[in-house]
């Protein structure tokens, strides 16, 4: 994929496509427990550093940019808010992944940010991960769980989300602006 300049060489816009997926009903799941010391945990208030690190580490070998461009009080304000949870995986007492759930729109949750550190793909974290985060929504009254993925994640993130249960109902071209 090619990127273009857009600014005359400061700024870089990378092409991807969006693929929106909704899911209308509690899907029946049975994700096997991982091997290892594994653990999800609400994070209740968290510093707004220990989520850039975790955005930052998840995100950086996919353009995840958005939460970058935004100041530490704009960060606390979406963490803070009424209806925002943070889920944290932890293997073996180490952060691997991370589960945004937004629950802001009534009668829905839209999966905001999802995603395993690095050094965790591939251990069969994924496939338990976002099936609990999928309970976790649906144990709330909501009639439509949402997300996005783009063709910047990683290469099996579209799968995972069809595998649970998620259909896609649109797709668009976008850039993503880097700074």
């Amino acid at each position: 994929m090619s990127v273009k300049r857009t600014d005359g060489g400061g700024g870089k816009r990378i092409p991807t496509v969006v693929t929106f997926l909704e899911m209308k009903a509690r899907p029946s799941l049975l994700a096997p427990l991982p091997k290892g010391k594994i653990a999800l945990l609400r994070a209740e208030n968290p510093p707004v550093h220990f989520y850039r690190y975790l955005y930052d580490e998840i995100g950086r070998d996919y353009q995840w940019v958005d939460r970058k461009k935004l100041s530490d009080e704009q960060i606390a304000g979406i963490l803070g808010a009424p209806g925002v949870e943070l889920y944290v995986l932890y293997a073996d007492g180490c952060p691997a992944g991370m589960a945004e759930l937004d629950f802001r729109n009534e009668g829905s949750c839209n999966l905001a940010y999802f995603g395993l550190m690095p050094e965790y793909i591939g251990r069969g974290l994924g496939f338990f991960f976002l099936a609990q985060t999928v309970e976790l929504a649906w144990g709330r009254a909501i009639d439509r769980f949402t997300v996005n993925t783009c063709t910047l994640d990683h290469r099996r993130a579209l799968p995972l989300y069809q595998r649970v249960g998620f259909q896609p109902y649109s797709r668009e071209e976008r850039y993503i602006e880097l700074r």
